[in-house]
């Protein structure tokens, strides 16, 4: 299965959309959103999909109020963690504010891995930053995917939870398509 992974959309709705579509053209089947969502017009775009969202430091009570009226196949989280399991493969997102995510990065940095509450985790998924990201500490993965707003590119990620490929793509919400652009984020 592959993951569509977004970040920061900061209630750019055209953009989301255009991301949501490049994201099912290289084959996403299911979505995550990493927080900074930008008002509940964003979880429009996700109706009808499979995805997880997670509200982020900007984000309003009306964005978590409107995720729990139950939009058909979407998950919305007030805060972080939101785990779930996919294909076999353990996930925890993040926006990247949160103390318990400072605790786990650092626990990683410090030990190698993560503290022993934090269980069984191959993923750690987190936006907060509008820069991409991927870093493996151990055995845990650490993905940003950008962000939609406020970038100097804007991108987002699919992950391919069988085969562990990751891919960030450029999101073009103007001017004639393209069709969908690899992008490499800088590894500094």
């Amino acid at each position: 299965m592959i993951l569509g992974i977004l970040s920061d959309t900061h209630g750019q709705r055209t953009r989301t959309a255009a991301a949501l579509r490049l994201l099912q053209q290289v084959g996403a089947e299911a979505f995550v959103h990493c927080g900074d969502v930008g008002g509940p017009q964003i979880l429009d775009e996700f109706a009808g999909l499979r995805a997880w969202v997670l509200c982020g430091n900007t984000d309003g009570s009306d964005t978590a109020r409107r995720g729990a009226l139950g939009e058909s196949g979407v998950t919305v989280t007030s805060s972080g963690p939101l785990r779930f399991e996919l294909e076999g493969r353990a996930l925890a997102v993040f926006h990247g504010h949160e103390a318990e995510f400072a605790r786990w990065t650092d626990a990683l940095d410090t030990h190698g891995g993560l503290p022993p509450a934090a269980g069984r985790c191959d993923y750690i998924l987190h936006g907060h930053t509008h820069r991409a990201r991927d870093v493996r500490v151990g055995q845990v993965r650490i993905i940003n995917p950008g962000a939609l707003y406020r970038a100097a590119e804007y991108t987002v990620a699919t992950l391919d939870l069988q085969s562990d490929t990751l891919r960030f793509w450029l999101v073009e919400d103007h001017g004639p398509a393209r069709g969908p652009v690899r992008y490499q984020p800088d590894r500094s």
